[in-house]
């Protein structure tokens, strides 16, 4: 493989880590976010606002029926309008983020609600404010679930932004397409492939580790 092509790569390569990362921090804290709302605002819950929790799951329910490809293609004006153009590294943060901050707000939800009810009646009875009850009983009961939730969401990113490059979004999956695909490079395709492979078990591994040490405590 030519001197081009390796430092193509490793740009590609960069290129997918930013995309990925600047993504994945936005949808840490706005989908955690969505999910306690969901949890905490259902019918009988401590902050219970029935009608905000249907709007609200309506609306996040939208967008996870929406295959990523069109929502790709939908967001164009509105990724113009935040960033200024459609295409490139920033420009694929826009749906990407989009894309899996409902995806990881119905997991994360998820795991809030597996939190017992008696963990929650006992704190309630020992008198913590509905703000203590989310942030020192929901939140850490519910993290290593929320962890594993988050490493499965991480990976579907991944292959949200291969799939961005389709557009011009840069990264590995524009460089796939580029030359493994219309250039007819077979060496790049299998190199890009076995990275992006290696991405996701070092990044499925990390998550399972991590979540094994929180249960562990």
């Amino acid at each position: 493989m030519s001197d081009f092509m390796l430092k193509a790569l490793w740009k590609a390569f960069l290129d997918t880590l930013t995309m990925v990362s600047v993504s994945a921090a936005i949808v840490w804290f706005v989908g955690i976010a969505l999910a306690v709302v969901l949890v905490t605002t259902g019918r009988g819950a401590i902050f219970a606002a029935p009608t905000l929790n249907r709007v609200l799951g309506t609306v996040i329910n939208a967008f996870r029926a929406t295959p990523f490809i069109i929502l790709l293609v939908a967001l164009i004006p509105l990724t113009r309008l935040i960033t200024g153009t459609t295409i490139g590294v920033w420009a694929a943060v826009v749906p990407i983020t989009l894309s899996a901050t409902p995806f990881f707000a119905r997991i994360a939800e998820v795991s809030l609600r597996e939190v017992g009810g008696g963990v929650i009646e006992a704190a309630q009875a020992l008198g913590c404010e509905r703000r203590h009850i989310v942030f020192n009983v929901l939140l850490p009961e519910a993290l290593p679930g929320i962890i594993g939730g988050f490493t499965v969401t991480l990976v579907a990113m991944i292959g949200a932004s291969a799939m961005a490059g389709a557009i011009g979004a840069g990264g590995l999956g524009d460089l796939a397409i580029r030359y493994g695909y219309q250039r007819y490079d077979t060496q790049v395709m299998a190199v890009v492939i076995a990275i992006l492979v290696v991405l996701v078990c070092g990044i499925q591994f990390i998550g399972d580790r991590y979540v094994r040490h929180l249960r562990a405590r």
